[in-house]
């Protein structure tokens, strides 16, 4: 019957519904750090850092289920406190089920929702163990005005768009930049040109001289073709597309354009034939639903019917649960009550049969017999002690009187 229960309940909450208490436990141990329990309350009590599945289950703790459960209510304790609640620290020999109703009753004053009994947090772990300390960690953190945010992942740059920009190409600022800076050939190219030009010069003055001779160059015309191809490599300038430019970009969008415009053409001759495809498979479509539609309209009624039927009954099966639910949880709470009860009557049995209490008069009587002893004794040295200094007062008075009879008899002489 258990295991149908636990298998009625698991098939209610989900097939998830069991690893549900891990990821509990995982997001109260993050509150927790947030919190700071390992300075506030661990190093306080000497006590190791929690693991990641503490709570879930006695299976994952090594040593006993006392210390388990011993840890739970110290952590629920410090808690209380941190939302702001006075809670005394429990003691390990406190009465377990007293320590329990006290957690719960504080979890309730935060109007908090509590439907079960406290015998669940009797073992010290397990999905109610979990589910107390996470609300009062909310509340803790509520309480000093924490809130999780959603995390801001810095945004970086690729190592491909960085060599793109490191690596760029020769733009025209740059080929007037190197123009400017001539290096030793072009150097050497306009010392030729210089020399080129005085011979020329000469020349003509030489023409301008002798009018009549015939003018021929004096440069080698061997020397002149080797000068021409080690120079003709330098003169030529290759200026390299920047990627940036929007002239470029225009001359893309309009190749993409024509492509699109040649595509298009030949698409849609195949988008008219499947959209034609698609209009008489639609039309096949809407005629066989509308036929099944007539021959199923008796089964959809019943169906729909027995829907509405079904949706009442769970309506009452809800119903009638939260009132069992209710029922046992207030069972469980007397039976509690009933068992203090039983222990208190067994108690105090115990103590009216036993005859140490006797013992224990009889002794009392013997110690007060011995103090009255010694307090009559005490009395009579008192009564002496205040007899004798009467006594004395009275001899020194009738001393007094006959030393002032003597000397009034002496003065009347």
């Amino acid at each position: 019957m258990a295991e149908d229960s636990r298998r009625g309940e698991e098939d209610e909450r989900g097939p998830g519904a069991p690893h549900r208490v891990f990821v509990l436990m995982e997001a109260l141990l993050e509150k927790l750090k947030v919190l700071d329990y390992e300075e506030e309350l661990l190093s306080k009590h000497n006590m190791k850092t929690l693991s990641r599945h503490y709570f879930v289950s006695s299976r994952y703790l090594a040593s006993n289920p006392g210390e388990q459960f011993y840890m739970f209510t110290i952590m629920a304790a410090w808690l209380i406190n941190a939302c702001g609640r006075s809670f005394a620290i429990p003691q390990e020999d406190d009465e377990p089920i007293a320590i329990v109703s006290n957690i719960l009753a504080e979890l309730r004053s935060f109007e908090l929702k509590v439907d079960f009994p406290p015998s669940k947090l009797k073992s010290g772990s397990g999905e109610h163990v979990c589910f107390v300390l996470d609300r009062l960690a909310d509340e803790a953190l509520r309480r000093r005005g924490f809130s999780f945010k959603r995390p801001i992942y810095p945004t970086e740059i690729g190592e491909e768009e960085s060599m793109m920009e490191d690596d760029t190409e020769l733009t025209f600022n740059k080929v007037e930049e190197m123009m400017e800076e001539p290096d030793e050939d072009e150097v050497n190219l306009v010392d030729l040109e210089a020399l080129t030009l005085q011979s020329s010069r000469t020349e003509a003055a030489a023409a301008l001289a002798k009018p009549d001779n015939i003018l021929q160059s004096t440069v080698d015309a061997a020397e002149w073709n080797l000068e021409v191809e080690r120079v003709l490599p330098l003169l030529k300038v290759t200026i390299r597309t920047d990627n940036k430019d929007w002239r470029i970009h225009v001359d893309q969008m309009h190749q993409h354009q024509d492509g699109i415009q040649s595509s298009l053409q030949e698409a849609k001759c195949y988008l008219d034939k499947v959209q034609v495809d698609i209009s008489k498979t639609l039309e096949k479509v809407s005629s066989r639903e509308k036929y099944i539609n007539k021959q199923l309209e008796d089964v959809i009624s019943e169906y729909r019917d027995a829907q509405a039927k079904l949706s009442e009954v769970r309506e009452r099966y809800q119903l009638a649960s939260g009132g069992v639910a209710q029922r046992t949880r207030v069972l469980a709470e007397m039976s509690e009550e009933l068992e203090k009860v039983k222990q208190e009557m067994e108690e105090r049995g115990s103590s009216m049969s036993d005859g140490a209490a006797v013992v224990k008069i009889k002794q009392s009587l013997s110690k007060l017999k011995q103090e009255i002893v010694r307090m009559d004794v005490r009395v009579g040295v008192v009564e002496h002690m205040l007899l004798q200094a009467k006594l004395k007062e009275k001899s020194n008075m009738n001393m007094d009187m006959h030393t002032a009879n003597m000397a009034a008899t002496a003065a009347f002489i």
